[in-house]
């Protein structure tokens, strides 16, 4: 029995944490501390995210992305999204952005946020 209770817990602990789906309110929320570098609208540090859900990655005209992001050749979805904000340089090397979200519940707030901006 104490071995079993034993391997169970060494499960919960190795397993990820697993999200509940996100909350759009709660997501806005978390996103203020994105706009030091970001907004809906506006290109600042980093690009405008109105509309980036669906949008290929370094595609906006108007922003100058890192080149491996100007290279992605993907769309963003909300999985993509989700191991972007978990760590930008592990999915694009060289991307300019260093914040991370470490977080699962705020990564899919934040994200379920991102999917109202169209």
């Amino acid at each position: 029995m104490r071995g079993r209770l034993l391997t169970l817990a060494l499960l919960a602990i190795a397993l990820p944490a697993i999200a509940e789906p996100g909350d759009a309110g709660r997501g806005e929320t978390v996103y203020e501390r994105c706009e030091g570098c970001h907004s809906p609208d506006a290109n600042r540090v980093g690009p405008r995210h109105r509309g980036v859900v669906g949008r290929i990655a370094g595609s906006l005209a108007d922003y100058n992305y890192s080149r491996g992001l100007k290279g992605a050749g993907f769309v963003w979805t909300d999985e993509l999204l989700d191991k972007w904000l978990t760590n930008p340089q592990s999915l694009v090397p060289g991307a300019k952005m260093g914040f991370r979200l470490g977080d699962p519940q705020e990564r899919a707030d934040v994200i379920a946020y991102l999917n109202t901006l169209r």
